[in-house]
């Protein structure tokens, strides 16, 4: 199961389908260079199975030098109803 908080990024935590990178190894270019930024496909991967493993409500934010889930992320920043009495 991918730990989305073991990597300096997230998206490192799965195999790139493009390149075929391993989970914690950053892309690399068809010449065999390390790529400047990870590939678009690896994304939208890593959000699959994020929200697999955690819910479409979960975020992930940076903390210091790590990453911490938050099982509820999403859920905190929808507009909340208005608690005024109605008159």
């Amino acid at each position: 199961m991918p730990d989305f908080t073991a990597h300096r990024h997230p998206i490192l935590a799965v195999r790139c389908p493009s390149c075929g990178s391993a989970p914690g190894i950053w892309c690399r270019r068809p010449s065999g260079h390390r790529a400047s930024g990870l590939h678009d496909e690896r994304a939208a991967e890593a959000d699959r199975v994020f929200i697999e493993q955690h819910g479409w409500e979960a975020s992930i934010f940076r903390d210091g030098d790590g990453w911490i889930i938050d099982p509820r992320g999403r859920a905190s920043i929808r507009p909340q109803p208005d608690k005024m009495a109605l008159f």
